[in-house]
């Protein structure tokens, strides 16, 4: 009975320690309601144009804009990412770098090759490439397309069966 009641109160003290971080959860969590719902309660609910036009920096836009977020700029936030996971990992590498020997040495190169290759896949999906399109200019043809007329655009002497030769 006694050491049942002295794990229990040991079970307790130990508990007590995570008491300050549940506090702090139930009050963050409390805060975020509380401000949820006095926005709620008392912001003015007038839809005007210019509160749902988008607004970037002080310009008023003068196009719609595009259905589509340009990939560039994700593959640059996971240029980003990339390179700060590597600095997380390679910090701490460093500091324990005596201890680890030749297997953290492997590790990093590993994790340095991945990094690597993903870079370089990064780049060659034109991660980096933000001028405007290159854009091939079509001559206008006056003529209409048929088998004959490719042929001919492309140099292939055609026999009268209409066979490549």
């Amino acid at each position: 009975m006694c050491l049942l009641i002295i794990s229990r109160a040991k079970y307790i003290y130990e508990m007590q320690n995570y008491l300050p971080i549940v506090a702090l959860l139930i009050l963050g969590v409390l805060f975020a309601g509380v401000s949820f719902l006095a926005s709620r309660l008392l912001s003015p609910n007038r839809v005007t144009k210019a509160k749902v036009a988008p607004y970037e920096c002080g310009i008023v836009p003068n196009r719609e804009p595009p259905e589509r977020f340009p990939v560039g700029f994700y593959l640059v936030a996971m240029i980003f990412i990339i390179f700060d996971i590597e600095v997380i990992f390679i910090f701490p590498w460093a500091l324990v770098f005596g201890q680890l020997k030749v297997f953290g040495l492997v590790e990093v190169l590993a994790f340095a090759v991945v990094v690597l290759f993903s870079f370089m896949y990064i780049l060659a999906n034109g991660a980096l490439n933000w001028g405007p399109p290159k854009r091939i200019v079509k001559q206008p043809s006056n003529q209409e397309r048929t088998s004959t007329s490719t042929v001919q655009k492309v140099n292939i002497s055609v026999t009268k069966a209409g066979e490549a030769a």
